[in-house]
């Protein structure tokens, strides 16, 4: 097997679902991850230390995020007809309430993007301070202070919720985010 296909095979999962957490849409976090192995494809020989790649690949992904967002914001899609979007959002809605996992991130993708890419590198992709700190290029201090607001923000959005919300999260997500990471 390829050089290529291997670190294809290590990353993609990973890389999606942070991709997912970015963007909070398949098709986009696909072609997200898509452009970066392209990157890759392209400049990966540039890199000396192959045991970063894995930390080039996610800041070269946050990278990708950042300027198709740019890139969006200067030019504006048609809006969806305001009845079809509403019925669209009510459907969703109810079903993700239903589904532990679904709601936590559903709250985690209604977040900031400051705080949505630090929060799921570092609970979802299990990366450390410093990696965060480097795939964002942001200071480690930066990273710490974000994480931390972010943890109030998502555990004040899963305890707001109406009653209707499953109780089960509420039991288990304050207590998983308290643990320390190094």
């Amino acid at each position: 097997m390829s050089e290529f296909a291997e670190l294809v095979d290590a990353h993609y999962q990973a890389l999606y679902r942070f991709g997912i957490s970015l963007t909070r849409s398949s098709d986009r976090a696909a072609d997200l991850v898509q452009e970066t192995f392209c990157i890759w494809a392209e400049k990966g020989d540039q890199l000396r230390d192959r045991s970063k790649a894995k930390t080039w690949l996610f800041t070269t992904l946050h990278r990708e995020f950042l300027n198709q967002r740019r890139r969006a914001e200067k030019f504006s899609d048609e809006p969806l007809d305001e009845e079809l979007s509403a019925s669209i959002a009510t459907s969703d809605e109810e079903a993700d309430r239903q589904m532990d996992g679904h709601r936590a991130l559903e709250v985690l993708g209604e977040l900031e993007e400051t705080y949505r890419a630090p929060l799921a590198l570092f609970y979802l992709q299990q990366h450390s301070y410093k990696e965060i700190a480097s795939i964002l290029d942001i200071p480690i201090g930066t990273v710490m202070s974000r994480l931390s607001r972010g943890k109030e923000m998502l555990r004040k959005q899963m305890t707001a919720e109406p009653s209707s919300a499953p109780k089960n999260i509420l039991q288990l997500e304050p207590g998983a985010l308290n643990q320390r990471h190094g």
